[in-house]
């Protein structure tokens, strides 16, 4: 027998009980970090110290989040307004770049092109590891995600390019730009609360992603590509979307039971924006966004969607919570961001956690290679062939 193992089945299954294998990571401390805590089993969320909720019930501007996550410390009134004055300067996208975009089918999947916009600006980026002034190169990169970001769910809905205007809020500036015209306030502070809720989360898979590649010292557009590649996935950010395309299936809050019974419990799917890989209870994000929602759901529309989320929350719950499974922040954000008037188009939703997630993001790049961070470089355990003589075609 040539082969280390009978058979890959037998291989791969003695090795998922191996002690040096952590399939998915799982428990596996890759950076200390002064950014984000959670606690998972208390439920509990910090950013640098500051309970989410309090950042919330504070009425705290997504600007001073970012500048919090991207220089350490809340920011005086002098550095917030230098912070945003480089924001600005962010929107001015490059023709190159809006080009990168729209040369795409209005089809294609939104997170996608935000990709093709960054991997346009790393082309022609000149930035390298360690650098002085990277609060400001970071500060003008959230501008000029805002702008690829209204750029591209525009042209998914085959809207013309449209950039955010200077002089506003970071999340009015947006939303204005997406739109078209002016959001009015309750939509502007759910969509800044949407950005500061998905700000950070700690290490999940895009933003290992991107500390894989900014480990090499490659530029902050490549490693945030990186990222974005990652959040794609509807395990990850594109959970959002797959949660609305749930609500949008079931249609009825009438129809939530039957459809639980014969889809989860009989047919075994996975019901999307429930669990989470580090929290054992309620998601705190979720429980805002839901606070959120319910504010929000005025039109008979979201009014229908909010009533099969809360209707499917419950029969989710009793189905699931034995086994210490509970609603997470993408159950109820993709309804808020339909009441904002988020086009649901593919890949938008997913967008739009790019977008606030981007400052957690360099945050943590930055945060890695600030502590003397090493290339990243894992190992895997062999359990294929022995060693085999190559045959020529001929002898085949």
């Amino acid at each position: 027998m040539d082969k280390l193992y009978k058979t890959n089945e037998e291989s791969w299954n003695s090795f998922q009980k191996d002690f040096r294998v952590s399939w998915g990571l799982e428990d596996v401390y890759i950076k200390p970090t002064s950014l984000t805590y959670i606690d998972g089993e208390k439920g509990e969320l910090r950013y640098l110290g500051y309970g989410i909720q309090d950042i919330i019930s504070a009425n705290a501007l997504a600007e001073e989040m970012q500048y919090a996550f991207i220089n350490g410390e809340l920011p005086s009134r002098e550095e917030l307004r230098h912070f945003v004055d480089v924001i600005e300067e962010g929107y001015d996208l490059p023709e190159h770049v809006i080009a990168a975009i729209t040369s795409l089918p209005s089809s294609s999947d939104v997170v996608a092109m935000q990709a093709s916009a960054m991997a346009s600006l790393a082309a022609v980026s000149d930035f390298s590891w360690p650098q002085e002034n990277k609060g400001d190169f970071f500060a003008k990169m959230l501008g000029q995600m805002s702008a690829i970001t209204a750029v591209s769910i525009r042209h998914s809905v085959r809207q013309k390019p449209r950039l955010p205007s200077p002089g506003k809020a970071y999340a009015e500036s947006f939303l204005e730009a997406l739109l078209g015209k002016s959001p009015g306030d309750e939509k502007v502070r759910a969509m800044n609360n949407s950005l500061i809720l998905y700000m950070d989360h700690e290490v999940p898979a895009s933003t290992t992603a991107g500390i894989v590649t900014a480990s090499t010292l490659a530029d902050p557009y490549s490693a945030v590509l990186s990222a974005l590649a990652a959040l794609r996935g509807p395990l990850h950010g594109g959970a959002t979307e797959v949660a609305m395309s749930q609500f949008l299936e079931i249609s009825d809050p009438r129809s939530v039971d039957a459809w639980i019974q014969d889809n989860i419990i009989t047919g075994k799917r996975r019901l999307m924006g429930f669990g989470h890989r580090v929290y054992k209870t309620y998601d705190p994000r979720a429980l805002i966004f839901k606070s959120m929602a319910v504010k929000l759901a005025s039109d008979k529309s979201n009014a229908k969607l909010l009533s099969i989320a809360l209707r499917l929350e419950e029969a989710g719950s009793q189905a699931l919570q034995k086994k210490g499974i509970y609603p997470n922040a993408d159950f109820y954000s993709p309804i808020v961001f339909s009441c904002i008037g988020i086009p649901f188009v593919k890949g938008s939703y997913t967008a739009v956690f790019a977008l606030s997630r981007l400052p957690g993001w360099l945050a943590h790049f930055n945060e890695y290679l600030s502590l003397g961070g090493r290339i990243i470089r894992p190992r895997a355990i062999y359990v294929g062939h022995n060693e085999r003589r190559f045959k020529p075609i001929s002898e085949r």
